[in-house]
């Protein structure tokens, strides 16, 4: 797999590139996941951006956004203050 997969069910990330943009070592990522700390909203593009995803991660006032192709290949990348 590569840093981000794109399935039936939904949106893969690999925890490296969370941990990165996060500030936290990588085997912290899923448990902050199951704890609720890091939280995700997953959007399918329609209409002309058809076959494109955003996938949103929220942790400790912080955003990452991906914006994906229908491979899961990264078309953008923003992390920026969330509240």
């Amino acid at each position: 797999m590569g840093a981000v997969e794109v399935t039936e069910a939904g949106v893969v990330v690999d925890a490296a590139l969370l941990a990165k943009a996060f500030k936290l070592e990588e085997s912290a990522i899923k448990a902050r996941m199951r704890d609720g700390r890091i939280t995700s909203v997953s959007e399918r593009g329609e209409g002309a951006d058809a076959g494109r995803s955003r996938v949103t991660f929220y942790y400790a006032g912080r955003a990452l956004r991906l914006t994906l192709d229908a491979q899961g290949e990264i078309l953008g990348k923003a992390t920026f203050p969330a509240r």
